[in-house]
């Protein structure tokens, strides 16, 4: 495993850098008789320079490895998401409805569920690009990540999915009428204990479908939960 060296509290990672960069390239004074002579020497020597390009050794860089990414659209605030999804008319589709729909209307069902969920039972025809995934890296973020997640018992964090959208366009084309599905399902529909409706996976990923140009994104209400307690037709790969 890499060995992390350790940098004084004192400084943020951009201010260590100014620290840095100012302490190598501006010269101690203490012991110099006259700064006026130090600085036309050093302009003498500026202009006796070759003009040719000289080698020169690797450059100090300093990134911290343990600060949090910028904000993916996944993230984005729920009611901004929900809101979006609303102006571009995702509905929310029943269960029965969406399987008659794939069968009659060639529908596509995207399970967005992790592989091994996928696996054990879905659809029969559905496609499974998960969201999110298993940490991978090992950068000090992703190390306190999965410290954050073994804190409450959970050894196998998962972590935004890069190559969704990347992966989803390879196999689905933009003008495909896609079911999007996960377990819960969410709700975009308010209540009077969810006035917002309720996030879930299948609803952030038609949010990152439709902002990334697919104009026929549904959403399956109640999720595979209701798939499978509606005893609907599925199939295993185990």
């Amino acid at each position: 495993m890499a060995s992390f060296a350790s940098v004084p509290l004192q400084y943020s990672s951009s201010s260590l850098q100014t620290h840095l960069h100012s302490s190598l390239l501006v010269p101690s004074l203490e012991g110099a008789h006259d700064y006026n002579s130090w600085l036309v020497r050093v302009r003498s020597q500026r202009l006796h320079q070759p003009t040719q390009t000289t080698a020169r050794g690797p450059q100090l860089k300093i990134k911290s490895a343990a600060t949090k990414p910028a904000k993916s659209p996944a993230e984005e605030d729920w009611k901004v998401k929900r809101e979006y999804l609303i102006q571009k008319r995702v509905r929310s589709v029943e269960v029965k409805e969406a399987l008659r729909l794939m069968n009659e209307n060639n529908f596509v069902l995207l399970d967005v569920r992790p592989e091994a969920e996928f696996k054990e039972a879905h659809p029969e025809g559905a496609m499974n690009v998960e969201l999110y995934r298993l940490i991978k890296e090992w950068t000090a973020w992703d190390i306190a990540r999965r410290a954050a997640f073994a804190f409450f018992g959970i050894f196998s964090g998962t972590e935004e999915n890069p190559e969704f959208i990347r992966t989803v366009e390879a196999k689905i084309d933009k003008n495909a009428k896609i079911i999007v599905a996960c377990t819960s399902g969410g709700s975009l529909r308010p209540s009077q204990s969810l006035p917002e409706g309720q996030q879930s996976r299948s609803l952030i990923a038609a949010y990152l479908l439709v902002l990334n140009g697919y104009g026929n994104v549904f959403h399956l209400e109640g999720g595979l939960y209701k798939w499978l307690k509606e005893g609907l037709p599925t199939v295993s790969e185990e």
